[in-house]
């Protein structure tokens, strides 16, 4: 029998939401209540054994970051046409390790963006070892589905190709290791019918003897290539250091023609000029690679010797630390220099923010030396596969390192592999349940152990530990673990435990002995009291005590610890009294801070009386009500200092902000139903010069955002000068921006306004009147969605039907338009938007919308060109008749100039 999914569940209340007038959508609220209550049981039986993103390649349509090809483009070129070709389904791309494969394809995917005789172009990388269920989930989670968790492998695998014998498809599964079938995965087989193609990455051709495919094997770089790629890297400038050409040529011959040994090695040698540096560099390359034989060890000598050059010892062991963790992992640049100060890897340097500027230059330095390299979102780094590799194979064994991540491990290591000499074990992201009574690992200098992600792990002997006396970090966050053995408490020079989202944890045994602690993570676990003896923690630098069910933090715990820098404090729903807020502010050495409070008084006396607050490096603080406010968490991760108003009792005076705050997120704020209010009417903004995003949601009163008028702003304007990104979302009462009256609008009022979104805002008419559009010059983002009275864009109201005007907008990429019903034009009249650097015009329901005023370049013969920087025009795959039959453009060719930029898409891709 079949049974709907909860996303089959979710999207259909979405799409009822969607039709419904605002007045009804309440009476969906106990369905969306239920179901949530539901998805909440789900998430705690869930395995997200790499975090909750179940497939690490971006969505389709985001262009990936990628070298740009040297040498390679006969191979791209050979790949795209057999992509474009009708004779070959499954295309093979292989070659040794760091050859180029996955630069190579990650160049093709970025030209499938633009090409529009595919629906769906996928991005899997596969893990390895091969697990074919997480495969499935990876592809289904690509294409905006689900599969059934308790269902067989085969099961699944009939309901994937079910589901992607819907759309016309080229999936690209990298880094494959093993012997696959696509038909045990559920992929359907590529035919001249139906037009799909598979494209797999491996460093074996062996990997292909199930398959029907086509291999193209990635051959090394030429000699004059591999010398172009140097350059490329280390700069054309080394040129002119005399006597170096012939050098540089050597060396660049032992990098045997491979993109990723030349490039690591270019980045390891750039900005020296001294001769004699880059002959020592020739001398240990020779050395080096003599001594090695076998393709994988060849490269593993060449990216050695980059880390050879790094020199400094600490950030040689940063770089070897990143290897403890699975292959594919995406490290957050925050938490991995996080995890360096727990291992005491960056000097002591007197303050967190030290530490964290320390870590972010070893981080420039290994990004800059290509040992790390940056993932589609800026603060997130991964190491290559290879150079994982390398790390594990070729270093890591020489200090001591035990890794053994993701390989499925269903128990620990028999004791004969605890060796003495271990320093650091990782045994993350298996499925470790049990560690055996009586085990004893006899690992006298032991310093990391690392059980994280062993989801079904419950419990750990006490014997287990106590071998291990010089343990300092101790790692069991995402594991099942119900308690802690009493052994935990003897080691005494533990100073990092890290606990986050041990949900079944509900009591810690006791931390009296444990004076070396520097760090005591609890975020998200399930305990229920503050640990006992927590108080003589006084080392303590790092407590996060965000908690759902602890129900008391008694009165004394927080001044004792008195070298605290970092503190996340919550009140749950189960807690009993509220939290001191005179304690917190009292923190000297605090750097840090995440607090909730539920009272304004509390509020207030943060903000005006803690005289620490605005010297703070990072604070995220909650002004909640009863009712809570904590789904905010964690929303804006990027803003250092946040402030987030939910649920408040809104009176007559205003909410005073911090100096330096950087992100306001106001929702939910009760008594407004009958206000007529601006922003400027709930916070004091004249103090929030460092604003820089600005969300505002579910407020019914509010009318307009930013209030200017003569008796209050003749002389300033409301809106804060830096301020980049303003969010409105549910405000069923909004009917403009910014109501000005009896003074001029400024001219520099949004001046650094970068993203404008707007949602659910069922009352708006106009998002840019006359005295308005020209102060968006600097805008990269227009999004609106869902106003169901939104009938212009940009309105001058002194032109009329048959006037012109243009409209510049210069820095525009992204114009995105949804669920308009009433939009009738972008522009008046005539009017055209002068925007070169246009990327995507999305268009989603926008039924009385005729005309596209977008000026298109023209060429000599007054033809007209697409715009430079156009990728894509996104439109509902229903509304082909209304781009064919209804859209009007400006020249009676510009619909063939924009056609191989059209992608039609379901309202499933569209959300």
């Amino acid at each position: 029998m079949y049974k709907p999914s909860m996303k089959t569940y979710v999207q259909a209340i979405l799409e009822k939401a969607h039709r419904v007038k605002w007045r009804r959508k309440a009476c969906l609220g106990k369905h969306v209540r239920r179901k949530i209550d539901v998805v909440k049981a789900i998430h705690e039986q869930g395995s997200f054994t790499e975090g909750l993103v179940i497939a690490r390649a971006p969505p389709q349509g985001i262009i990936i970051p990628t070298e740009n090809l040297v040498g390679e483009i006969s191979t791209k070129d050979k790949i795209w046409e057999y992509l474009m070709g009708d004779e070959v389904g499954i295309i093979g791309v292989c070659g040794i390790g760091g050859v180029g494969k996955s630069t190579i394809i990650k160049n093709v995917y970025n030209d499938l963006q633009r090409e529009t005789r595919f629906q769906k172009v996928i991005w899997v990388t596969v893990s390895h070892p091969l697990n074919v269920s997480e495969l499935q989930n990876k592809i289904a989670g690509a294409m905006g589905e689900s599969l059934q968790e308790d269902e067989e492998v085969m099961m699944r695998a009939a309901a994937l190709m079910d589901k992607m014998r819907r759309v016309k498809f080229v999936l690209i599964l990298d880094d494959v290791w093993e012997k696959l079938s696509v038909k045990d995965v559920g992929i359907p087989k590529p035919t001249v019918q139906n037009g799909c193609k598979v494209i797999i990455t491996s460093r074996s051709t062996e990997v292909y003897s199930y398959l029907d495919c086509k291999i193209v094997k990635v051959q090394p770089l030429s000699q004059e290539e591999s010398l172009t790629l140097f350059l490329n890297k280390v700069g054309r400038d080394v040129l002119q250091i005399s006597g170096l050409e012939e050098i540089l040529k050597l060396i660049v011959n032992e990098c045997a023609g491979l993109p990723l040994a030349i490039v690591v090695i270019a980045g390891s040698m750039k900005g020296v000029d001294d001769i004699k540096v880059w002959r020592n560099a020739l001398t240990e390359l020779q050395k080096g690679v003599k001594s090695v034989k076998g393709s994988e060890d060849e490269i593993f000598v060449r990216l050695r010797f980059s880390y050879d050059r790094l020199g400094n010892s600490k950030i040689q062991k940063c770089f070897l630390y990143c290897s403890l963790f699975q292959e594919d992992f995406e490290f957050s640049k925050k938490e991995l220099i996080e995890d360096w100060i727990d291992e005491e890897l960056i000097d002591e340097l007197g303050s967190r923010q030290a530490a964290y500027d320390s870590g972010h230059t070893i981080l420039n330095s290994l990004q800059h030396n290509f040992l790390l390299e940056e993932c589609v979102s800026s603060d997130r780094v991964k190491m290559h596969d290879v150079v994982r590799d390398m790390a594990i194979k070729n270093i890591s064994p020489e200090f001591g390192y035990m890794v053994k991540t993701g390989m499925k491990l269903k128990k620990v290591p028999n004791e004969n592999e605890w060796v003495r000499n271990l320093k650091k074990v990782s045994l993350m992201a298996n499925e470790i349940s049990k560690i055996p009574v009586g085990l004893s690992p006899k690992c006298p200098l032991l310093s990391t152990l690392i059980l994280s992600k062993n989801l079904n792990l419950l419990e750990i002997p006490s014997s287990f530990f106590e071998g291990m006396v010089e343990l300092k970090v101790l790692d069991l966050s995402y594991t099942g673990i119900k308690a802690l053995p009493d052994s935990i408490s003897n080691l005494v020079n533990l100073s990092a435990l890290r606990l986050r989202r041990c949900k079944r944890l509900k009591c810690l045994p006791s931390l009296t002995k444990l004076r070396a602690l520097k760090k005591l993570d609890l975020h998200m676990a399930g305990i229920e009291v503050v640990p006992e003896g927590m108080e003589m923690l006084v080392s303590l630098e790092y407590l996060d005590l965000n908690c759902h069910n602890l129900k008391e933090i008694p009165t004394g715990i927080l001044p004792s610890l008195s070298s605290l820098q970092h503190l996340v404090v919550y009140p749950s729903r189960a807690i009993t009294r509220r939290i001191n807020i005179e304690e917190v502010a009292g923190l000297k050495n605090l750097e840090s801070l995440e607090c909730a409070v539920e009272g304004i008084q509390d509020f207030d006396y943060l903000v005006n009386k803690s005289k620490d607050l605005e010297s703070l490096t990072a604070y995220d603080l909650r002004l909640i009500t009863d009712e809570g406010g904590m789904a905010m968490y964690d929303f804006f991760p990027g803003y250092e200092r946040t402030v987030a108003i939910n649920g408040r009792e809104i009176g007559e005076e205003c909410v005073v902000l911090p100096n330096t705050l950087e992100n306001l997120w106001i929702s939910h704020c009760k008594n407004m139903k009958n206000m007529r209010c601006s922003l400027n009417k709930i916070v004091l903004l004249e103090n929030a010069t460092e604003l820089r995003r600005c969300t505002i949601s579910s407020l019914e009163g509010m009318e307009c955002v930013f209030e200017l008028d003569s008796s209050s702003s003749s002389l300033c304007c409301p809106v804060p000068d830096k301020l980049e990104i303003l969010d409105l979302r549910s405000l069923l009462n909004l009917s403009a921006l910014v109501r000005v009256e009896g003074v001029a609008t400024p001219p520099h009022i949004f001046s650094n306004l970068k993203s404008l979104l707007i949602s659910t805002c069922p009352r708006m008419r106009k998002l840019f009147p006359l005295e308005l559009w020209h102060a968006f010059q600097n805008l990269e983002k227009i999004n609106v969605d869902n106003c169901e009275q939104m009938e212009e864009i940009i309105a001058p109201s002194d032109l009329d039907d048959t006037s012109s005007n243009k409209f510049t907008f210069p820095k525009l990429r992204e114009l995105h338009l949804s669920s308009l019903d009433q939009l009738k034009s972008i522009c008046s009249g005539k009017g055209v938007m002068d925007c070169d650097s246009i990327e995507v015009i999305q268009l989603f329901k926008c039924p009385k919308l005729k005309r596209i005023p977008l000026q298109l370049p023209l060429l000599g013969n007054d033809q007209p060109s697409p715009p430079p920087c156009l990728r894509r025009i996104p439109i509902d795959e229903k509304s082909k008749e209304w781009w064919e039959s209804v859209v009007e453009l400006d020249h009676p060719n510009a619909k063939n100039i924009l056609q191989p930029f059209l992608k039609f898409i379901t309202r499933r891709e569209w959300w």
